[in-house]
């Protein structure tokens, strides 16, 4: 695995449990990201993603948390600022269907709960190393890759 200076990147994190949310900014921290914004909700994650424009998101996505429509805000709603930024979704949910909606809404890493540093920087070392291009298909907007398939109906 290369290693990548991070120093450069700013960070939003938008994650329920405040535990986790200083979990995961020490991580970032150590991984040498030093601009960090954190909030609690989805609201604020919108607002502080268009006020700040970080480079990259961190979004939980849990029970009576709507992670996956905060993603599909950014990528689709017309004030979003960024709708190419990476957006990495951390949820405690590892089903094959949980990563499959969250691949069809649009996130470009999946990380499932506990965190480790080494497999955040690992999500992270693959969005730095893979530019993947964006499409537009109906109700889809994200990146793609070679293997991407279709959902199951």
């Amino acid at each position: 695995m290369k290693n990548f200076n991070l120093t450069h990147l700013s960070a939003l994190l938008v994650e329920k449990h405040h535990p986790m949310r200083a979990m995961l900014r020490e991580i970032l921290r150590e991984l040498g990201i030093r601009n960090i914004y954190d909030v609690s909700n989805t609201k604020s994650g919108f607002e502080v993603f268009n006020s700040e424009g970080p480079d990259l998101v961190l979004i939980d996505w849990a029970p009576n948390f709507d992670g996956i429509g905060l993603l599909n805000k950014i990528r689709t709603d017309p004030e979003s600022l960024n709708p190419f930024v990476p957006v990495i979704m951390v949820t405690a949910h590892s089903e094959a269907t949980r990563v499959i909606e969250a691949r069809d809404a649009g996130m470009t890493e999946y990380l499932t709960k506990p965190v480790s540093a080494k497999r955040l920087y690992q999500r992270i070392s693959a969005i730095v190393e893979t530019e993947r291009p964006f499409v537009r298909i109906s109700k889809f907007f994200g990146p793609i890759d070679a293997g991407r398939k279709s959902s199951p109906k």
